[in-house]
């Protein structure tokens, strides 16, 4: 038998093709997980309601203060206890077809007290909430 040591005698070629395939999927991955940021230093102006809004007859008046201090109609509600505020709104429910919580809130009241505001709604079991503002001066 005949063995013949080819040692030096293949050729050494650099293959591109997977190192084109690992960097496109690094580039895949950094792309999708890249994190932009927002500028914050633009000044926005929030638009003003200039229509007026209709008015049902089952309306319930629910204002917010800027201490987190609830009323409802004109009776003033504990704000520690968040079941006060459920109760209130139900007693002013009774009675009410389909009735509507129009939440007046301070405009430099906190956003977590109107959120409070809703969810109380929601858990007297009144599904339509709408928000008062002031009209626009043109």
């Amino acid at each position: 038998m005949r063995f013949r040591n080819r040692i030096g005698a293949d050729d050494l070629d650099i293959n591109l093709i997977p190192l084109i395939d690992v960097l496109l999927v690094v580039l895949i991955f950094l792309a999708a997980t890249t994190t932009f940021t927002r500028q914050r230093a633009i000044a926005v102006a929030l638009p003003q309601a200039a229509a007026e809004a209709a008015t049902t007859a089952a309306t319930i008046e629910l204002a917010v203060s800027q201490e987190g201090r609830y009323a409802v109609g004109d009776t003033l509600v504990d704000a520690g206890a968040p079941a006060g505020l459920v109760q209130a709104l139900r007693q002013a429910a009774t009675g009410q077809v389909d009735p509507v919580v129009v939440i007046h809130a301070d405009a430099m009241s906190p956003h977590q007290f109107v959120i409070a505001a809703m969810q109380a709604a929601r858990d007297a079991g009144i599904a339509r909430v709408q928000f008062a503002t002031q009209a626009s001066s043109n």
